[in-house]
């Protein structure tokens, strides 16, 4: 209890507020990286001398690549997203489509009923259907 009262609550928010910085700081530096080798308009060496800029002067080398690509990178990173969105859009009604066990019930009834199965089959594609 005595170590509680020897750190102030003012020092504590200041520890939290330094601890989030960092965590920010290093999502951001993992952003500017994976944006940078994911580029397709730039060279190798282009790549890695933004990756040895991040690395010797680091604080500099994100506000020079922020300024100078932020942007860009915005533009880069939607696009993904939208096809990521659009494919699984595309599956989720795919699978959901056929309506799971009852719609495929359904349309092997439907298939019985226009003659093109029989009554066996029809068991057996219901069973499955409820496995």
């Amino acid at each position: 209890m005595a170590l509680a009262a020897d750190y102030p609550f003012l020092n504590i928010f200041w520890t939290m507020i330094v601890f989030f910085a960092w965590a920010i700081w290093f999502w951001m530096v993992i952003v500017i990286l994976t944006d940078v080798f994911r580029r397709h308009d730039i060279s190798g060496w282009t790549k890695a001398g933004w990756f040895l800029f991040l690395l010797v002067v680091p604080f500099v080398g994100a506000l020079v690549y922020l300024i100078r690509n932020g942007g860009d990178l915005t533009q880069r990173r939607d696009p993904r997203a939208g096809v990521t969105r659009a494919d699984f859009s595309e599956y989720a009604g795919n699978v959901a489509g056929d309506g799971g066990s009852a719609g495929e019930i359904q349309q092997a009834k439907a298939l019985l009923d226009s003659g093109a199965i029989t009554q066996t089959e029809f068991e057996q594609l219901k069973r499955k259907a409820l496995a």
